[in-house]
């Protein structure tokens, strides 16, 4: 599978756009590391606009019991791809997005500020489909010929850069066919 799509100023051309405010700039500018994690909201519904609130700050608290605890919360990533395989971004790669919180890998802490991160709708414990397997390799191709510094060696979980405090992108995810996928 090789990469089609292009990057203008960080922006994925065949993804829809869905802007959030919450990013700033990287301070180095380096991007080096993809992290992998997933989300759902409510916990474990799919297919619902609620992601897409919360990384524009619009999430509608009242809509779910869960949501009371997210108020105010300031969180982004750069790219969700939905059950069906569909890519949305919502910052830049070329800036920070604040995905990782507290977190670690070789040492540097703080990988927001080097990181780009993909959520997966989804769960730890739910199969991701075949479609996001499809749309994750061509993705990472794509991310992989635009920011060199990041290889298969630089791809971990949220998990992996902060233990014991995230479990994502969880059992659930296949790491094998992934890494195969991308060849």
């Amino acid at each position: 599978m090789k990469a089609h799509a292009s990057f203008s100023a960080g922006w994925l051309s065949d993804a829809r756009r869905c802007v959030s405010p919450h990013f700033n700039a990287r301070p180095n500018g380096e991007v080096s590391l993809l992290v992998i994690h997933n989300i759902s909201l409510p916990a474990g519904c799919f297919g619902l606009p609620h992601i897409d609130g919360l990384f524009q700050g619009c999430l509608d608290i009242n809509a779910d019991d869960s949501f009371k605890e997210l108020a105010g919360l300031e969180v982004s990533a750069h790219f969700l791809i939905r059950r069906d395989g569909e890519v949305v971004q919502y910052v830049s790669c070329d800036d920070r997005a604040w995905h990782a919180g507290v977190s670690c890998f070789e040492g540097r802490t703080g990988c927001n500020d080097f990181a780009i991160g993909i959520e997966l709708e989804g769960t730890d414990t739910v199969e991701y489909t075949n479609e996001q397997y499809k749309a994750l390799t061509k993705l990472t191709l794509e991310i992989m010929a635009q920011y060199p510094m990041i290889n298969v060696n630089r791809i971990v979980g949220h998990c992996d850069i902060a233990p014991g405090r995230k479990t994502d992108p969880g059992e659930s995810f296949d790491w094998q066919r992934y890494f195969a996928a991308l060849g």
